[in-house]
């Protein structure tokens, strides 16, 4: 397969605080899909920067007695700190407040400004609220005043967090500045927007791509098609404020967010020009050969790749593309987009503090590898919301890593450090060689073009998961039914006992080549263990024989309960309930206070965005109790209330401590998989016999957190209760996911 050469960038973190999980979720699935990319041979530049500017950071540098330089630096330098102990290893991390940005940002400005026949630049008055004693145009969230429409006081100025209702500032009652406390007046300053609109038809071409998730894609044509297009865009913002001076425009400065993504390329540029790039083999030319649209070594078949939230899809999916299209400068590839994440079924909230912080998680001695590991369990392709449920991490985690892959090794090298001087057997035997062959055919489809899967490509690194723990599985239960404790005991067995150990490990290193892009830390351990490097996915190919290993010490512990309760106790505000099932949006960038005048676009959640986790389970009946003859009527709009799917069983089985309980894991196509308690095991016996099957399932209903684990949704059966259920089926037409209507 021939080299591909792709930048790839994940949204900037806000330079106003540290970094917390739901930061890392977006940060790791960027990391896992550049590390799977290397590793199946392709060019790889991980870039990334702190995005500085703004009104929150000259505030708070104001606040904390500094300079906005110095405020940034301090901040930047715990990012990093907490990006390496979390494994996210960029290849170049800079600052959005750099000459190089500055010089892009103003390059970009002017081919848009000066663009023939027309400007894509407009100018007009704006009114906003101004405030008299601090001298500065407020954006929306340093306004605070009544609801207009219930009444609550201390509300913000662009939606209330009582009633849900957006506004503009204006029409808050009794409005008051944040910043000072004064009572703001109205004032009309004139601004620069950029002409969105003009790139609408070049905005669907692109859209026709396959440039993100079809539920992405949808919600960007949605906002595309609004009635009157794509409002122009707000790029401009009065003194003071801390950024960068628009050109031939005193007093004003390019507004955060336009500037922040034109930090891809000015770290990426820069990095072209360091040492660290020219031992990677790049130029300073490197930079314009691969962004200049016009440039005639332009490299068409080079990619760039976003990783992003999706709450930052309308800029990186509309206006980001049409600002380097008018700039005559390569357009993105892909965006990549992960849904918010709540802890314990609660929202996290960056503006009130309400969040576990990255350093609170290392500070608990957990293995930031277990973080890893469990985000990658829950990614999928869609931007399906991920929740941080504790005792399912702690369960997930022991099982999966240290049950099942672990203890692969751990059960097979004594034998061979014992009894065959550390050394693995030479050969294998035929059929051996068909059970090794058969779990690699079946994990290339992790990453192999001509098997047509593709998961890691594909960032549904929940499957890559998946079929690696069947793989474990199906591993532990060949030594399970090998018995090597029983054969070590005959000496007429060596030779078999030396093969069956050989194929284990080999069988293990299989399955830590393809865990390496998860956790690449633990697999460095394997590394040192099977003593050679795992750089590449088609070392599979090859197997380990006659080759020593060293003695085998544990890889990675499983986790303690107790540290688990130590970040709680550390982070008790962060955990407050849900007050609904769709979790509040987690600004991954940070930019709540900097909405003043933004994009006029539709504000309803993406497609699948309010993928409700629910519950159904012991208390709950697994069908309605016959109280009438007659059901009670319903009107149609309560019906529609209901999210009825298609799931496809992944697995099913028996839960300990429970004579009602099934425990189901379903595929549910874009919305991810699913773990579901459902109370009919009297019903079904045999749960493994469910495998493969596909059910009707409701995705909406409010979360329950059980002393099992979350159940994340209700399995539909008819029937009378007890052994008198009966799943509900599908024709072989629907496909996990499909809606029920």
């Amino acid at each position: 397969m021939s080299q591909r050469d792709i930048l790839v960038t994940h949204a900037l973190p806000y330079a106003n605080g540290p970094l917390h999980i739901g930061h890392l979720l977006g940060y790791i699935q960027s990391d896992i899909w550049v590390r799977a990319r290397r590793m199946a041979g392709d060019k790889v530049h991980f870039i990334s920067a702190d995005d500085v500017h703004g009104t929150p950071i000259m505030l708070a540098a104001e606040k904390a007695g500094k300079s906005p330089e110095e405020f940034i630096k301090d901040v930047e330098i715990g990012h990093k700190a907490d990006f390496k102990a979390f494994g996210v290893d960029h290849d170049y991390y800079d600052t959005t407040h750099s000459p190089e940005n500055q010089q892009l940002a103003e390059l970009v400005y002017k081919r848009l400004r000066d663009a023939k026949p027309t400007s894509h630049i407009a100018t007009r008055a704006v009114r906003q609220f101004y405030d008299p004693v601090k001298q500065m145009f407020l954006p929306d969230r340093y306004i605070k005043g009544e609801c207009p429409n219930c009444g609550t006081p201390d509300q913000y100025g662009d939606n209330c967090e009582n009633c849900g209702a957006t506004y503009a500032p204006t029409d808050l009652k009794n409005p008051r500045s944040v910043v000072s406390g004064a009572t703001p007046e109205l004032r009309d300053s004139e601004h620069y927007f950029f002409k969105v609109g003009d790139f609408t038809e070049f905005l669907r071409t692109w859209l026709a791509g396959n440039v993100a998730h079809p539920s992405v894609k949808a919600k960007l044509k949605e906002w595309l098609d609004a009635e009157g297009g794509v409002r122009d865009w707000d790029i401009s913002r009065d003194a003071p404020y801390f950024g960068f001076p628009i050109p031939d425009a005193p007093g004003k400065f390019f507004y955060v967010w336009l500037d922040a993504p034109i930090g891809y390329l000015a770290s990426f540029k820069k990095y072209c020009a360091s040492p660290l790039g020219k031992k990677n083999g790049l130029t300073p030319e490197s930079f314009e050969q691969f962004m200049e649209a016009g440039n005639p070594d332009f490299d068409s078949a080079a990619e760039m790749h976003h990783f992003l939230g999706k709450d930052i899809v309308n800029f990186h999916g509309l206006f980001w593309p049409a600002m380097l299209k008018g700039a005559k400068l390569r357009t993105p590839t892909a965006l990549h987009v992960n849904g918010y994440l709540t802890v314990n079924g609660a929202k996290m909230s960056k503006s009130r503090g309400t969040f576990i912080q990255a350093r609170t998680y290392l500070d608990a001695g957990l293995n930031p590898e277990y973080l890893r590991y469990y985000f990658a369990t829950m990614l999928g392709t869609a931007p399906t919301d991920i929740d941080l449920d504790l005792k399912a991490f702690e369960e997930r985690v022991n099982s999966h890593l240290v049950g099942k892959f672990v203890n692969i090794a751990s059960r097979c090298a004594g034998f061979i450090e014992k009894q065959f001087d550390g050394k693995l057997a030479p050969t294998l035997s035929e059929l051996n060689l068909r059970r090794y062959e058969g779990a690699r055919k079946h994990l290339e489809t992790l990453w192999d073009k001509r098997h047509g899967q593709l998961w890691y490509e594909q960032g549904d690194f929940a499957q890559v998961t998946r079929d690696i723990m069947t793989q474990a599985d199906y591993i532990n239960q060949m030594i399970d039914g090998y018995k090597p404790w029983i054969a070590a005991k005959d000496p007429a067995r060596s030779n078999e006992l030396h093969e069956i150990c050989t194929l284990a490990i080999n069988f293990f290193r299989l399955l830590a080549i393809y865990l390496k892009p998860i956790i690449p830390a633990t697999i460095e351990r394997v590394e040192g263990f099977l003593g050679e490097k795992l750089t590449r996915f088609d070392q599979a190919n090859e197997l380990l024989l006659g080759k020593p290993i060293q003695s085998f010490h544990a890889l990675i512990t499983r986790i303690d309960p107790k540290q688990i309760e130590t970040m709680i106790e550390s982070s008790k505000e962060s955990l407050e309930p849900t007050p609904s099932p769709s979790p509040q949006p987690l600004s991954h960038q940070g930019r709540g206070a900097e909405k003043r005048t933004g994009p006029a676009t539709p504000t309803s959640p993406l497609v699948g965005e309010v993928a409700a986790r629910s519950a159904a389970g012991e208390g709950a009946p697994s069908s309605p109790q016959p109280s009438a003859l007659r059901p009670a009527l319903i009107s149609i709009d309560d019906f529609a209330k209901l999210d009825l799917r298609i799931g496809r069983v992944l697995q099913c089985g028996f839960v300990d401590g429970s004579d009602k309980l099934l425990r189901f894991e379903l595929d549910a196509g874009e919305l991810g998989t699913r773990q579901i308690f459902s109370g009919i095991k009297a019903a079904y016996a045999e749960p493994e016999k469910l495998v493969g099957r596909k059910v009707v399932f409701i995705a909406n209903l409010a979360p329950r957190k059980m002393r099992f684990g979350v159940s994340e949704g209700m399995i539909l059966s008819a029937g009378s209760g007890g052994d008198q259920l009966f799943l509900l089926d599908a024709d072989d037409g629907a496909q996990p996911g499909m809606p029920v209507k």
